[in-house]
């Protein structure tokens, strides 16, 4: 397979032969979903709640995952572009799309690192510290950024491996405790730790997601139409979160902790407990490719360069790497957390835009008929960035209910508010800003 063909239409639209078939996009998706952060979110929560709470918990969670996750996945289908590309004609203009791109990368970036330090010191563990740690984390760096490089078609075969791969490891570990205690005595046991409320365990649930859940179109831009959208989020969210949630959570009551890597070793030994780790594969080859999408966009917006995305993963790639290797990371958490507020704001802008305003609708359907991309792109939207910086603000500073979709109901409402007014001032219809 050609570097070449790994740029995955970063620039373009996916044209309809491209699309892929549902199950395909789902099995990517779902393995964002299940893995070894899913796991720890269940056993968090089950470690302060009984397990019907944390069922009733995790739906309401899901709910609000799959209404942001469909509604930012179908525009992403019905346009064939990813987050940051399509942000250019649905609120925020070529400037604007490029900030988006440089969060969503940095953002990415950072977690790829981190990822790629926690699946290096889980396999550590696994061989009783007798191996290098700082050659494991240089390893398994360069092993998914080549993953990456190749685009959409190998994130299809990781998934199909290491997906089952993990839930192989949490069915043997479930073996084992079921074997060790009757379900109904888990169902009916009273939670190890300081109890938790069912709206903080729906915030953690539905907070843990919502990144994911607004750059959805990376992946959805692969699907045929809104239908397959809507079950690729569905399925992904109910089987993953409600089911490994669960599971999370029983495994915290019987093993009295919520340190996932302790419990799957108590309860299936290292071979379901590496399986776990090895999982962190799938979600971490996700950063690295929204990373390289940021990128690639930013770059052509800003400065008019388009660079192939598997150069551009490459690069990034050896970046995330290299930092992990430096353990520097560790120290930009929170930096890290403070952006991952900025993102949710972003769905809420785009959703509000496409679905209720339509400002480019009818120039977005007219040149998807042609196969091309829309002649006319704004430079820049004030009204756009000013609700992004204040939903940003909100999803940060005010912590009741929950931070992420504070941001985002802020945002998108606020943007939604401003436009009709400026609107009618103006005499505006549909309100356009200066155009390139």
């Amino acid at each position: 397979m050609a570097l070449k063909s790994a740029d995955d239409y970063s620039l373009v639209r996916v044209p309809i032969e491209a699309r892929r078939p549902m199950w395909e996009v789902f099995m990517i998706r779902f393995g964002a979903v299940v893995c070894l952060p899913l796991l720890m979110t269940g056993a968090t929560i089950g470690y302060g709640m009984t397990l019907k709470d944390v069922i009733i918990a995790t739906l309401l969670g899901v709910l609000i995952l799959e209404i942001v996750s469909f509604l930012s996945g179908v525009a992403g289908a019905l346009e064939g572009m990813s987050t940051s590309f399509l942000s250019r004609w649905t609120g925020f203009g070529q400037i604007g799309s490029a900030l988006i791109g440089l969060v969503i990368s940095i953002t990415a970036t950072g977690w790829f690192g981190i990822q790629n330090s926690v699946f290096a010191e889980g396999l550590y563990s696994a061989f009783g510290g007798k191996v290098n740690l700082q050659l494991i984390m240089l390893i398994s760096g360069i092993g998914i950024t080549l993953i990456v490089v190749y685009g959409y078609r190998m994130l299809s075969y990781v998934a199909n491996i290491a997906v089952p791969a993990f839930i192989i490891g949490v069915l043997w570990a479930t073996s084992k405790m079921l074997g060790n205690y009757s379900f109904s005595e888990i169902l009916s046991s009273s939670p190890p730790g300081e109890p938790m409320t069912i709206g903080v365990a729906a915030t953690v649930v539905a907070g843990g997601f919502m990144v994911g859940a607004v750059i959805t179109p990376d992946l959805s831009r692969f699907n045929r139409n809104a239908w397959d959208v809507f079950w690729m989020t569905l399925l992904s969210l109910l089987l993953g979160e409600v089911v490994m949630n669960f599971i999370g959570a029983g495994m915290a009551h019987v093993s009295k902790t919520s340190d996932v890597v302790k419990i799957m070793y108590q309860l299936g030994g290292w071979f379901a407990a590496f399986l776990v780790i090895f999982s962190t594969i799938k979600i971490n080859d996700l950063n690295l490719y929204a990373a390289s999408l940021g990128i690639t966009n930013f770059l052509d917006a800003v400065f008019n360069i388009k660079v192939n995305r598997g150069v551009v993963t490459l690069f990034v790639g050896l970046i995330g790497t290299v930092l992990s290797i430096m353990g520097i990371l560790d120290k930009f958490v929170n930096f890290l957390l403070i952006l991952g507020v900025a993102i949710p704001p972003i769905g809420g802008i785009m959703v509000v835009d496409y679905f209720i305003l339509k400002r480019f609708r009818k120039v977005l359907e007219e040149s998807r008929k042609k196969g091309e991309l829309p002649q006319i792109v704004e430079s820049i939207n004030p009204i756009a960035i000013l609700s992004w910086i204040i939903g940003s603000l909100i999803g940060y500073y005010v912590h009741w209910g929950i931070p992420a979709l504070n941001s985002l109901i802020t945002a998108g409402a606020l943007y939604w508010i401003i436009s009709v007014i400026w609107s009618k001032i103006t005499r505006q219809h549909p309100l356009v800003f200066v155009k390139n």
